[in-house]
């Protein structure tokens, strides 16, 4: 039990950096720390506690990291600042060295803070708990919500493919999940509270079943018959996880949206081959065809990484390449950042931070062309709109199913309500 005794300013102020998983997890653990007296911090109040549930994708992800620990010792001086996820997973020595930090918590320990909060103080010196994660067989179910319309499910966790450039499998364990009948429990319950879209969250989902016998395929039938959800998006599955199967029943399904994230990385074999991927650029466009051949007006969004060790001048343009003649909906282009512990740094060829910006600039524009080239052949087609609950400049907005972007007039009766329109070029 938590002796709130040590804590006159029973307030905690969190922050989240990263993935949707990310922001998942932290709900999870403020609804927990609810359960014991503590309350969210308002805006411009003082926190009596700072949780910073981190990210560590990247070296810029570390540095936003780091920042906001500066930024939030500064912001709350007296509080008690507890630093947990990924980053503090792999660098809890380096974190336990920022000024001000009190409490560094790994994966293992994030979801039991409250377990840690009663024997401390504010001291000079961090307390670091970050147990090996490797071998760990804990699922933590995790929720979150986005605007009150859209609800972030985490179905999975951990990573057992270590491509050759990640610290994911690192800093999160092995590949393990929920069972199909509490996920599919979970989303009832929410459709109860009046969710209308769930997205299915995880590090390498299409993987789900690996700790309970279970497929993502069973999980996506099981789900598809929970009448209240209105439509379950999958938020990324690696190509060679996507099943033909998978491909055809979402086709054909009344719940599950025309929406796919698929991550690339390369567009060369030969770079795949170095990233240690499992498959390759002929693999992704035949899923791509393949889901275009059964699903039109489809949005496929894409991830690739330039500048990575190994990728030359004429595996940049093979990529390019590859990509300009994919039909494709949406580029997330992220630079290549070296990563401590990686088997990417025995590559011997290193791109510059100059060309990384380049390529990166190059594939911004390819993404942007893409998207435009999408939103265009949309017009003039009926689709189904969920509304949000924010406002700008008088504006509501909501995604079809298809994750194309309306903008309305605001209409306070429409929030968290679904739409049939027919799409115009001025409403988005």
């Amino acid at each position: 039990m938590i002796d709130k005794s040590q804590f006159c300013n029973k307030t905690i102020a969190y922050h989240t950096l990263g993935c949707k998983l990310n922001f998942a997890e932290t709900t999870t653990i403020a609804r927990t720390l609810t359960g014991h007296g503590f309350r969210k911090a308002r805006a411009g109040e003082q926190a009596g506690v700072c949780i910073i549930n981190t990210c560590s994708v990247t070296d810029a992800a570390d540095k936003k990291c780091r920042q906001a620990i500066g930024q939030f010792v500064r912001k709350h001086p007296d509080a008690f600042v507890v630093v947990t996820g990924c980053y503090a997973q792999l660098r809890p020595q380096e974190i336990g060295k920022i000024k001000g930090v009190d409490l560094v918590l790994g994966n293992n320990e994030k979801f039991i803070v409250s377990d840690f909060l009663h024997s401390f103080k504010k001291k000079k010196e961090a307390k670091l708990y970050t147990s090996s994660i490797e071998n760990t067989n804990l699922f933590q179910p995790a929720i979150s919500s986005d605007d009150r319309t859209r609800y972030f499910l985490k179905v999975q966790d951990g990573c057992d493919y270590y491509c050759s450039y990640c610290t994911v499998p690192f800093a999160r364990g092995k590949s393990r999940n929920g069972t199909i009948k509490s996920l599919v429990e979970t989303a009832q319950e929410l459709g109860d509270k009046g969710a209308k879209e769930i997205v299915l969250s995880g590090v390498n989902i299409g993987d789900f079943g690996k700790s309970t016998g279970e497929t993502f395929f069973d999980l996506l039938k099981a789900l598809d018959k929970v009448e209240k959800i209105a439509r379950f998006r999958i938020s990324s599955i690696e190509p060679n996880l996507l099943t033909d199967e998978i491909i055809a029943f979402i086709a054909q399904s009344q719940h599950f949206a025309p929406h796919f994230h698929i991550p690339l990385q390369s567009g060369s074999n030969e770079v795949l081959a170095l990233m240690k991927r499992r498959y390759t650029r002929e693999l992704f466009a035949e899923k791509v065809a393949k889901i275009k051949l059964a699903m039109p007006d489809a949005f496929i969004g894409v991830d690739v990484i330039v500048g990575v060790r190994g990728e030359t001048e004429a595996c940049f343009q093979d990529t390019y390449s590859f990509i300009a003649g994919l039909d494709v909906s949406q580029l997330h282009v992220f630079t290549y950042s070296e990563r401590p512990d990686t088997k990417a740094l025995e590559i011997e060829h290193i791109v510059s931070p100059a060309e990384k910006k380049r390529r990166s600039e190059l594939l911004h524009l390819l993404s942007e062309e893409k998207t435009q080239h999408f939103y265009a052949s949309q017009i003039g087609k009926t689709a189904k709109v969920l509304w949000e609950a924010g406002k700008t400049g008088g504006l509501m907005n909501g995604f079809t199913e298809n994750y194309v972007k309306i903008h309305a007039p605001y209409q306070k009766e429409l929030v968290n309500m679904v739409q049939e329109i027919v799409i115009e070029q001025q409403m988005y």
